[in-house]
């Protein structure tokens, strides 16, 4: 069983993706880390984050073992994945590794933002993650202010938008929802009642197929 679950930044789709997994005991990609892999190793480097020819060979020479998910998650990380994944070059470099991952054998949960739509059009489940962009910065207020960094709301919900504004309008696998993926809106909702929301979607359509 291939599961998709795309979304746009702070919607929920990295931890609902990961309690899915867990729930069925399948492997999990976060796809978007690979983004940032590529940029932390254009900036350890020392090369800039708009260097394609760079960027390309970080992307080719890639191993998904080699993930580091604690640094990667870091926000200026996030910031950095966001430019370096307009790259056509890098995308096409990453693609077959994120094919090869969906397509195991026991099956697979990916998040992203194409993963639906580029990565796994055949998958038997696509879920695409939504949430109001206020309430999203609010999301990543809290995480980032837990942290201890030093961010205004509306700094965040700016970076929200433009973050929006940048994954939807690249020229290569845009984000967007599949044509055949479930909406799960999950601005009123907390994790436990997302993830819920999640595993029925999910029983729905095993339930569809004889349960696969």
């Amino acid at each position: 069983m291939i599961i998709t679950i795309d979304g746009p930044a702070a919607s929920g789709k990295g931890t609902i993706a990961r309690r899915v997994a867990g729930h069925y005991k399948l492997p999990h990609l976060d796809t978007g880390l690979l983004y940032r892999g590529v940029a932390v190793r254009l900036l350890d480097r020392g090369h800039a984050l708009d260097d394609v020819k760079a960027a390309i060979a970080a992307a080719r020479e890639f191993d998904i073992a080699s993930l580091d998910a604690e640094r990667l998650r870091e926000r200026s990380i996030g910031e950095a994945a966001s430019r370096v994944a307009v790259f056509p070059e890098v995308r096409a470099a990453l693609l077959t590794l994120q094919k090869d991952f969906a397509h195991r054998p026991e099956g697979a949960v990916l998040d992203g933002r194409d993963t639906g739509t580029v990565i796994a059009p055949e998958a038997d489940v696509k879920i695409f993650v939504t949430a109001s962009a206020e309430m999203r910065a609010e999301r990543r207020f809290r995480e980032l202010t837990a942290k201890g960094e030093k961010m205004t709301l509306e700094a965040v919900l700016a970076a929200i938008r433009e973050r929006d504004r940048r994954d939807s309008e690249r020229a290569i696998a845009p984000l967007k929802a599949a044509p055949d993926a479930v909406l799960l809106d999950t601005t009123d909702l907390d994790i436990e009642a997302a993830f819920r929301a999640a595993l029925s979607i999910v029983e729905v359509a095993r339930a569809g197929r004889g349960r696969g």
